[in-house]
């Protein structure tokens, strides 16, 4: 166990609740910490359901490709705590890490705090010590009351499409989750908005209208659209022609208008869009496996994906990719949290598979038993039986259909073990 895995083990025991939304213990670590949120590099804020981690990897790629120096901030991580703090583009160092966790453990001494308030409040300080031009801050949960949300001035905040997810912390409509998001719009401070219900859409220009906060909304002033065999990005300062992002899915496209319009705002070149495009990385977004252990078990002939996507928003999402790829025999092979619509997940993919293989998600104690998911994919129509780990479920598919299109998916969670595993 590494310096900062065993701190990050300490840190875990400090609140009962992993997820308690308020503002005031963050307010008090920082203050004790002397505020290291008020001196890191301008702030690109960004909520939202669906899509902030791949519209933020598209901003950054765009950044950093005009020589931008880019801190980013991202949860949760898949296979190690680093990944959530990116230092000038490059990944927390583990003597870094280890110092800001240590340095916020003695600041808070002891008191009640979340494992996500604490580690934020570490990302603030790296960020603060090492100069930069931007820092990408994605939400963890929600936004109004998220540990990110300490930021007085951000450059910019952006919302990705919201949908029903979280319903325990968030509330149970699209309104009340739209709500939670739009809480990062701050007075007079610009906002992209990205494609949205128009539930969701109401109270967000409701909040934005209340802080005279301007608002660049897909749809009324932007634009993303598939053309040939690239997109095309078009708003009031004229239009983009794009190569077809580099994540793949049609969803994608609309994360790439997200980010190409926080570009835009920025004042990004064309080279700096077509960068954004293309060079983004976000594993675990159907994500094709090439090699490891777990593409020696699916043999020569099969396809390996991996897909992180747990909500519906989610499956739809997955749904419409499948339907892009040459037709190939689909199979499934899915674990999930017990906190998700498991049931609206998987109806919008029984259409595109052949069949489903559970498994529990290793090591998590909110995993979805194998037996329960495959009951719920039976019930929406995807024939199913469960598996004891993923391995297994890969063999015993290619086995049965050595061409198959195994794809790995229903949890962030499940993808992470994934890539741990297969090295």
């Amino acid at each position: 166990m590494s310096h900062s895995d065993a701190i990050l083990d300490r840190l875990m025991s400090l609140h009962p609740k992993v997820i308690d939304l308020s503002l005031d213990r963050m307010h008090r670590i920082l203050a004790a910490l002397d505020h290291p949120e008020r001196r890191i590099p301008p702030v690109i804020h960004i909520a939202g359901t669906n899509g902030k981690g791949s519209t933020q990897a598209m901003i950054r790629a765009g950044l950093e490709a005009s020589g931008a120096r880019v801190h980013a901030y991202t949860s949760p991580h898949l296979a190690r705590f680093h990944e959530r703090i990116r230092l000038a583009g490059e990944l927390i160092s583990e003597a870094d890490l280890a110092a800001a966790l240590e340095e916020c453990e003695a600041a808070n001494e002891g008191k009640p705090i979340t494992f996500f308030e604490i580690t934020t409040a570490a990302a603030f300080l790296a960020f603060s010590r090492l100069a930069a031009d931007y820092t990408l801050l994605e939400v963890g949960l929600g936004g109004r009351l998220d540990a990110t949300n300490v930021i007085d001035q951000p450059a910019l905040t952006v919302i990705t499409p919201v949908s029903i997810d979280h319903t325990q912390y968030l509330g149970e409509t699209l309104a009340l989750i739209a709500a939670e998001k739009a809480g990062i719009i701050k007075p007079r401070i610009p906002c992209i908005v990205g494609p949205q219900q128009d539930e969701a859409l109401r109270v967000i220009e409701a909040r934005a209208s209340g802080l005279t906060a301007p608002l660049s909304i897909y749809g009324q002033h932007w634009m993303v659209a598939p053309d040939r065999d690239g997109i095309v990005y078009q708003d009031d300062h004229g239009l983009w022609d794009l190569p077809m992002p580099n994540l793949i899915g049609p969803h994608q496209i609309q994360n790439a208008g997200t980010a190409l319009a926080a570009l835009r705002h920025l004042g990004a070149s064309h080279g700096q869009a077509s960068a954004a495009v293309t060079r983004a990385e976000w594993p675990a977004r159907m994500q094709r496996l090439t090699r490891g252990p777990l593409v020696e078990a699916a043999g020569p002939q099969a396809e390996l994906w991996l897909d992180g996507g747990h909500n519906p928003a989610g499956g739809e999402a997955l749904a419409a990719t499948l339907k892009t790829l040459p037709p190939r025999p689909t199979r499934l092979v899915c674990g999930m949290l017990n906190t998700k619509d498991v049931a609206g997940y998987l109806r919008a993919l029984a259409p595109h598979a052949e069949g489903l293989t559970a498994i529990d998600i290793p090591g998590e104690p909110n995993t979805l038993p194998a037996a329960t998911t495959a009951g719920i994919a039976a019930s929406v129509g995807l024939p199913a039986d469960s598996a004891p780990d993923a391995e297994t479920a890969i063999r015993r598919i290619a086995d049965q259909e050595p061409r198959a299109r195994i794809l790995i998916c229903g949890s962030l969670y499940l993808a992470g073990r994934i890539l741990r595993s297969n090295g």
